[in-house]
């Protein structure tokens, strides 16, 4: 028999652990810390940086400590001087191979290699440097930079084994061994989701986002135009990260308060967008849900655009199975420049709106023609990353902290506990079925009564009764691996459903990637009890009683589903393409 606990020893220290667990797991039972680089657990144990080898009594070479389980009796040492040498020469290869503009990256002061390298006190480097080309399309929503790509791999297998998306792979060999895109294609033909889980995974500068916070700025410095910024819910979990700031301190209103101290015009919460998301995607689902034979099944939510971009790219045939509506970024841009700009008097050319996102593919998304139906130009002229608002809002040298709180504006800063839970995985689906069950019954349900669709797991299933409609059977999966597992069981008639959620980033918006990089894995955790901490003490839990919604329907869109609204809160999948598209 096996035995199921091992003994080993590690640098002096005796103990037991699992047989199955690694060197790396065991040292840190014992309080010993072995740095790491490449590593990223679940998801990246492949040893290539070999910053964490360790000695073994009886072997000749040193040994990976991530990737290798310790066995009954073995002798582990992991600061002898062979061990030190080697930790040091590895990362000064690295730098050799990596461009070091360290105060004009953007992962300055949380790079994992300068961390390490500055906590190995490496001044200079003795290798001779070989720095790979920038060669890319800074246009792009998605930028990687291959001179600070030090070969990780993190970006291939998180995108391949969480996101089952396929994009990023090795090319060349020995020496010249470089990541690019699969098939020696570039990224513009790429079926890429543009979820940005490689960015927030990757360990140095290599990739980001573009960064568009001067052309923010070039906004605000124009008199002649009126800015407008809608913040998604998933924003005010994470805005405050790493900007030294206390909880307390990082509420939703004091980030009002520095908005509007760097000078934007009007400031508005994506959570009044969606709740306007909620009623028309809601209606719709109601309105399927009783003409069954006119529509493909099951209906899939649209809020997510790297969602919408991965089923274009890889499920093409069940398009149709996506509600029509906009997401909520989508439905505030036409809201803001038609209704808003009437209010306020002002041109709607003269507008731009400005959103803060957790999110890279809202980068994409405010670009598609197809999606712009204020006819103003683009409905959403801008979108900002929370990495960018950070950045933004430290180069404006403002006392946070010292700030005021203030109140969002009216009348499209009113939001509800549905709105604000969208940023979860399960969120939406919540939220809809809250305004569904309304909708179906005139009266509201208990607004937990959905409450089974929470929570972390990859791919959630439930059914609820609702009067009058009969058992409603829905879905929820967050991260594209699982929604990849969820397709194929639809395809093989293994699972039937009624309504579908699908957020691209594991976790939901909250660990999208355009949010804080993060090495803290209860991250996405800790930021959805956020929003449903909020959603419990919102004075409106359901979408439909959001009094600026019933403002809106009341004096400009009349209801929904009207002819108005198809007009600009939805829109035809089928009017743009993807690179694999016919």
């Amino acid at each position: 028999m096996v035995k199921q606990e091992v003994t080993v020893t590690i640098d002096g220290q005796i103990i037991q652990v699992s047989n199955k667990m690694t060197i790396l797991g065991a040292a840190k039972k014992a309080g010993i810390n072995i740095p790491t680089l490449c590593y990223l657990k679940g998801v990246n144990d492949i040893a290539a940086c070999r910053v964490c080898c360790v000695e073994v009594e009886g072997s000749d070479q040193l040994i990976a400590a991530c990737n290798n389980q310790v066995v009954d009796g073995m002798v582990i040492k992991t600061k002898t001087p062979k061990v030190k040498k080697s930790r040091k020469m590895n990362v000064e290869l690295l730098l050799s191979q990596h461009d070091v503009q360290c105060a004009s990256c953007v992962r300055s002061g949380i790079c994992e290699l300068q961390t390490l390298a500055n906590n190995l006190n490496i001044i200079d480097s003795r290798f001779v440097e070989q720095i790979e080309p920038f060669e890319w399309n800074t246009s792009l929503a998605l930028i990687r930079d291959a001179g600070k790509c030090i070969k990780c791999m993190r970006c291939i297998n998180v995108c391949d084994n969480v996101q089952a998306t396929h994009i990023w792979d090795l090319k060349n060999r020995g020496s010249r061994t470089t990541i690019g895109v699969k098939d020696n294609k570039i990224i513009e033909e790429s079926t890429c989701a543009l979820c940005g889980q490689c960015i927030v995974r990757c360990p140095t500068g290599a990739l980001r986002e573009r960064d568009d916070t001067d052309r923010a700025l070039g906004f605000l410095d124009d008199p002649e135009i009126t800015t407008v910024i809608q913040m998604a819910p998933s924003v005010r979990t994470a805005w405050a990260e790493h900007l030294g700031l206390t909880h307390e301190e990082a509420s939703v209103k004091r980030l009002v308060a520095a908005l509007r101290k760097i000078g934007f015009d009007y400031i508005f919460d994506t959570d009044f967008a969606a709740d306007l998301t909620i009623m028309e995607e809601g209606s719709e689902f109601v309105h399927r849900f009783t003409h069954k034979d006119e529509y493909p099944w099951p209906m899939f939510t649209s809020c997510c655009p790297a969602w919408v971009r991965w089923i274009k790219g890889h499920y093409p045939d069940m398009v149709d199975c996506l509600s029509t509506a906009k997401s909520p970024q989508g439905m505030f841009g036409p809201i803001a420049k038609t209704f808003f700009a009437q209010k306020i008097g002002v041109d709607p050319a003269k507008i731009r709106c400005i959103s803060l996102m957790p999110c890279l593919a809202k980068k994409f998304e405010c670009i598609i023609p197809a999606l712009s139906d204020a006819g103003a130009g683009p409905d959403v002229d801008m979108v900002l990353t929370v990495r960018e608002l950070e950045r933004l809002l430290k180069s404006e040298f403002i006392d946070i902290a010292g700030l005021e709180e203030e109140e969002f504006d009216s009348p499209l800063g009113i939001g509800t506990g549905a709105g604000e839970i969208f940023g979860a995985t399960g969120g939406v689906m919540e939220a809809a079925l809250r305004s569904a069950y309304f909708l179906v019954t005139g009266g509201n349900p208990d607004p937990d009564a959905f409450a089974d669709v929470r929570g972390l797991d990859g791919w959630k299933e439930a059914t609820f009764e609702v009067p009058g409609a009969g058992p409603v059977r829905v879905a929820v999966a967050s991260g594209l691996g699982n929604t990849e597992k969820l397709m194929e069981a639809l395809r093989r008639g293994e699972v039937e459903y009624d309504f579908v959620e699908i957020m691209s980033c594991p976790g939901g918006c909250v660990n999208g990637g355009g949010q804080p990089v993060t090495d803290d894995a209860g991250a996405p955790l800790v930021r959805g009890q956020i929003l449903y901490g909020l959603d419990k003490h919102n004075v409106y839990r359901f979408s439909h009683e959001n009094p600026s919604i019933v403002l809106v329907y009341d004096e400009y869109l009349g209801a929904p589903l009207s002819e108005r609204s198809h007009h600009l809160l939805h829109t035809d999948h089928h009017s743009w393409k993807m690179p694999n598209e016919e």
